[in-house]
């Protein structure tokens, strides 16, 4: 199984912070927030080969990054330079595929949020169900969900439905940017962003994947902490004791 990293935004949002420093490289405690999240995948024993698909201006950084650590770390440079000609996740994902020429089971997740459970979990409920996987977990705030990836699911815990950044949210059931693609689905990403999928929010390949063939979310053992701001950057220096979960 390989992993790719979504590292390729600009986080304006965190300015000054994030001005000339990319986000997932920030710490938290002792670790930067990207050693939360690769450390804990490799204790599953199934990724040999991760990847971060990042930006021109932020690409040194993550080489530097990557030479410290033990896993075989690869950088992907999307050529880009600004917020104004980013590529958009989807594509950024597409673009890393073919780069790296991977054909495989791929975990593809967000390099900027931290979670306090282990990402392994994820990694077990797909292999019970055979298909590429999402994670859900319930959010009461109206205001959150317009800003958010939306599932409906049945009893069986298969995708019935899935919008990004609806002003009609179907359900309270929010997905974080951590997805498991099968090897055949990984493929079809291409045919995803020709067929009219939204590109911005990597979330959008699964709700137009979800259409063509079975895809389910898991719920959450523990909870997801986004670093949007500021201020939630700060929160979660406070709050984070690292993973709790197993």
């Amino acid at each position: 199984m390989k992993c790719l990293i979504l590292a390729a935004g600009y986080a304006t949002r965190l300015y000054p912070l994030t001005e000339n420093f990319p986000k997932p490289l920030l710490k938290i405690g002792d670790s930067a927030i990207v050693d939360w999240l690769v450390d804990d995948i490799d204790t599953s024993g199934v990724v040999d080969e991760y990847a971060v698909v990042t930006n021109h201006k932020f690409a040194q950084h993550f080489r530097d990054w990557a030479a410290g650590k033990n896993q075989t770390i690869r950088v992907v440079d999307d050529g880009t330079s600004t917020n104004e000609t980013r590529l958009g996740a989807v594509c950024d994902i597409q673009f890393a595929f073919d780069e790296l020429g991977w054909d495989d089971d791929m975990l593809v997740i967000a390099g900027d949020n931290v979670l306090d459970f282990s990402l392994t979990a994820l990694l077990r409920y797909a292999q019970t169900k055979g298909t590429s996987c999402i994670m859900r977990y319930f959010e009461p705030s109206d205001k959150k969900l317009l800003k958010a990836g939306v599932v409906t699911i049945d009893e069986n815990d298969r995708i019935i439905a899935m919008t990004e950044k609806s002003p009609t949210p179907a359900t309270h059931w929010c997905c974080p940017p951590f997805y498991f693609y099968t090897r055949a689905d990984a493929k079809l990403v291409k045919k995803g962003i020709e067929s009219g999928c939204g590109i911005d929010a990597p979330g959008s390949f699964i709700a137009w994947l979800s259409r063509q063939v079975p895809v389910h979310a898991m719920e959450m053992p523990g909870r997801r902490y986004d670093i949007g701001n500021l201020e939630s950057y700060q929160a979660v220096q406070q709050e984070y004791r690292g993973i709790t979960v197993r």
